[in-house]
């Protein structure tokens, strides 16, 4: 397993809000400049991001709702560009390519960072087992909580 770095060069933030206008292009979908700056935010975090964390980066005037911020979240997973981690009920904006595959989100309790890793062999006797049922799985995504290894060291 590979796990993704969520710190990205300009070259990199770039690439991703390309693809994203590709991807959006191809879906008959427009991102919008809300939905991009949410986007840019996303990218921009260290870490998995709530919308509240993200509402006054968005909008220093205090204008924009938590609504409108949702609605942009949830357009960002819906066209995989963002993963949502439902338990921190936070968002983060996938690697390229990542939200295609099953993924593994490992949590740390302490700082709250979350790395993500490439699910796909870890999860063969799942997909076995579920085409075994007629069931045919598009996506896995799995929480694991626990201590990294850097809070670790601090100890």
């Amino acid at each position: 397993m590979m796990a993704m770095s969520h710190q990205h060069s300009a070259a990199d933030r770039a690439e991703h809000i390309a693809e994203a206008e590709r991807r959006c292009t191809a879906a008959n979908e427009s991102l919008t400049p809300l939905r991009k700056r949410v986007f840019e935010l996303l990218i921009d975090q260290h870490g998995p991001a709530k919308a509240y964390d993200l509402l006054p980066l968005l909008d220093g005037e205090k204008q924009a709702k938590p609504p409108t911020i949702y609605r942009a979240l949830d357009f960002l997973v819906r066209m995989g560009l963002a993963h949502r981690i439902e338990s921190m009920n936070a968002f983060v904006a996938c690697e390229i390519g990542s939200c295609e595959r099953s993924t593994i989100f490992l949590i740390c309790e302490k700082c709250g960072g979350a790395e993500e890793f490439d699910a796909g062999h870890a999860l063969v006797d799942l997909t076995d087992a579920a085409k075994k049922d007629g069931f045919a799985i598009r996506r896995t995504m799995i929480e694991a909580s626990g201590v990294c290894g850097a809070c670790q060291s601090a100890v």
